[in-house]
């Protein structure tokens, strides 16, 4: 029988994380992770300012600084008058003043290298989930299927969940959960970027499109949002039409009317919002998109389950020493991130509902007012106010910090 103190499922942020802080408690934890390797295109890319704090604390920021990345410091609008700005980061508190845009693989790589180097730490590759182990009413494990069909189990005295949205353990625990309409989905695609192209974070919208345009470098990894369910009835048109829809009021993407030759190209996010009541049964705690979908606005999924994890471990690591381990314990780590999330999640209903509706429906167009929208003119007024939306989007409500057991010094550049 295969057994493990902590068994984490899901090699993502929130796994990888609450892997190495756990592993750094000396106890002996397992991640498991379906893939063979991190290397999967459009996934979260934004390393948010608590992230990068956080791995400062684990001596890991002399080492992620290596990574390649672009600084978003702000956050500009084109408006009928050019490119206004809307939000800057630059006068955060703290070290960092900007969203590092980091590949997640890299990210994944990077911590994946640092918890092999604890002696309890153990990332099981191409090994999935299939089903919750019970006895006696709790959780005692998970049984797994690997890539080449073997099956087995792994017995555990705590099992996480950390496998997204579409969580197999979740749904098996059968836990409770709320959810809110969404009006829209997602589609993803690179678009390459020119030298004399504008930095940072672009939001277009326009009367035919809206999407926001991430910086990466040599290309853009762009967002374009659809209504809510279109997607099958907008492949039957031509994949062109994204890109002239987008071109027609940002004159400086015209030289790219042609990037999209095939709908291969253009990958769907099925947006989701939603929140389980209760997070945890004996022996199993949901953490990160297994807890609560979030949408993709704002970009803060990723750093919200980071923060989940990095709570898990500062509660649950003496239990899981002394043995004591109780749904009391798991219920804190509830308590402690259930103001966050539903904050977080409550702003960006608001967003649905005042933005993004609007913008699906036609009935704004940013790109050709000549002044911009009312925000953009009172910020443009007021600059202090453009520094209030980016401390709730990079810091946000309850930051966690690393807990002694796991910080180490980052060694001198």
């Amino acid at each position: 029988m295969e057994r493990t103190t902590c068994l984490v499922v899901g090699g993502g942020p929130a796994g990888m994380i609450l892997g190495l802080l756990l592993a750094r408690a000396g106890i002996d934890v397992t991640v498991l992770e379906k893939h063979n390797d991190f290397l999967r295109d459009f996934r979260g890319d934004t390393v948010h300012p608590t992230t990068l704090d956080l791995l400062d604390e684990l001596g890991l920021g002399a080492e992620f600084a290596k990574l390649p990345a672009r600084k978003l410091d702000q956050i500009a609008l084109p408006t009928g008058s050019g490119l206004q700005t809307l939000a800057t980061l630059r006068n955060l508190p703290g070290k960092h003043k900007y969203i590092a845009m980091v590949p997640q693989w890299d990210l994944l790589d990077l911590l994946a290298r640092a918890a092999d180097q604890e002696p309890g730490f153990h990332l099981r590759m191409n090994t999935q989930a299939t089903d919750l182990i019970w006895s006696d009413g709790k959780v005692t494990g998970v049984s797994y299927r690997t890539a080449d069909g073997a099956t087995g189990e792994i017995h555990a005295d705590l099992t996480v969940a950390c496998d997204g949205r579409a969580s197999v353990l979740r749904a098996a625990a059968g836990l409770p959960s709320r959810s809110w309409p969404t009006p829209m989905d997602v589609w993803w695609f690179r678009l390459p970027r020119n030298e004399t192209d504008p930095a940072g974070a672009i939001p277009i919208v326009t009367a035919h499109r809206a999407a926001v345009l991430l910086d990466r470098g040599d290309y853009w990894q762009c967002a374009t949002l659809i209504a809510k369910g279109a997607d099958e009835t907008a492949r039957r048109g031509p994949v062109e039409e994204i890109m002239r829809s987008m071109s027609d009021s940002v004159p400086w993407l015209k030289d790219r009317v042609d990037a999209l030759t095939s709908w291969d190209e253009v990958k769907l996010l099925d947006v989701q919002l939603d929140r389980l009541t209760k997070w945890y049964t004996n022996g199993l705690l949901c953490i990160g998109d297994a807890a609560h979908a979030m949408s993709p606005v704002a970009g803060v999924g990723i750093n919200l389950a980071v923060q989940d994890a990095v709570a898990a471990a500062r509660i649950l690591a003496t239990p899981l020493i002394s043995g004591t381990l109780s749904t009391r314990d798991l219920a804190r780590v509830q308590r402690r991130r259930t103001l966050p999330t539903a904050v977080t999640q409550g702003l960006q209903r608001f967003l649905h509902a005042r933005a993004i509706r609007p913008a699906l429906a036609g009935s704004i167009n940013i790109a050709n007012a000549p002044r911009g929208p009312l925000p953009v003119r009172i910020f443009r007024r007021i600059p202090v106010l453009r520094s209030v939306p980016p401390f709730l989007l990079a810091r946000g409500i309850r930051p966690e910090h690393a807990p002694a057991f796991a910080r180490r010094p980052n060694p001198p550049h």
